[in-house]
């Protein structure tokens, strides 16, 4: 996918949202172990990477996901962060969306010149049940970046933030149900409840996905295909486009990058009915839905 960077792979797992780790499975299918942790080599730096004119892959304004195969505040990664870091303040123009189950490392591992924040970085902790979330959200909230969000992924208890949403820090909540081995069902309920306080907020909130168990009524649905898993989230009507988030993006030399210039996502068809809409980088035109 055009808007995921992995520096790193690998993990360790630390809560229970770990348990059926859509990377160890993966890993496990291709007789790897994702356990095995790792610096990536054609990876690394691919926020930096250039085209035959000399111009960025990697476009202003776009978002970037990091370390969706692994954790940006892992132990096992702290040799590499320093370089991930410097590589972060030389793309001031692309934003970078952090996730992380270990926010108590966080304020010792960042760059010296950090300050209040880089307007560039969207930092994000994951709050699979509400042990999780009143353990890391109070953490979120204490440290210094300038965007700030929730990820309830794998959604496998009912969470309520609302306590939380008053300081004005929080700008995204999504949340998407659990896939591959042992999935753990999603309820309707839990979902709805997030939407319902992210609007009174007017925080927006993001239903990625249903997971491959969902349940609705006290019903349960088996859904494998991830598109329907997608457009079951989207036309449950649930996602809400709250106040914009203001990234105030700008070129090396710290002069604003105006609009005109920023990237433009492109929708395809299938985007129409995607719950990713809201969140994602667009269509990658890579052909496959043709």
């Amino acid at each position: 996918m055009h808007d995921i960077w992995n520096p790193w792979h690998g993990c360790v797992k630390c809560s229970e949202g770990c348990k059926n780790c859509y990377m160890y499975y993966l890993d496990g299918a291709r007789g790897k172990n994702g356990a095995d942790i790792y610096r990536t080599k054609q990876g690394f730096r691919y926020p930096l990477s250039k085209d035959k004119n000399g111009q960025y892959k990697v476009k202003s304004g776009e978002m970037l996901r990091v370390c969706m195969t692994s954790d940006f505040f892992l132990e096992d990664a702290d040799e590499w962060r320093s370089e991930a870091w410097e590589i972060i303040r030389m793309r001031p123009d692309v934003k970078f969306f952090l996730l992380t189950k270990r926010p108590e490392r966080v304020a010792e591992h960042l760059p010296h010149n950090w300050g209040s924040g880089w307007e560039n970085v969207f930092f994000n902790v994951t709050c699979e049940n509400q042990k999780r979330a009143d353990e890391r959200i109070p953490i979120l909230l204490d440290l210094p970046f300038k965007h700030k969000g929730i990820m309830c992924a794998p959604f496998i208890g009912g969470v309520t933030i609302e306590k939380y949403l008053p300081s004005g820090q929080i700008e995204q909540v999504l949340c998407d149900g659990e896939n591959y081995g042992g999935s753990r069902p999603c309820h309707y309920e839990w979902v709805k409840r997030l939407s319902d306080e992210c609007r009174r907020y007017n925080v927006t909130f993001v239903f990625c996905g249903t997971g491959r168990r969902f349940v609705k009524d006290g019903r349960l649905y088996s859904i494998e295909d991830s598109h329907v898993q997608t457009e079951q989230a989207f036309r449950s009507g649930l996602s809400f486009s709250g106040r914009p988030i203001d990234f105030k993006l700008t070129n090396i030399f710290g002069d604003p990058i105006p609009e005109s210039e920023l990237y433009k996502p492109y929708y395809g068809e299938k985007c129409r009915t995607c719950s990713m809409k809201l969140s994602c980088n667009g269509c990658s035109k890579c052909g496959k839905c043709g």
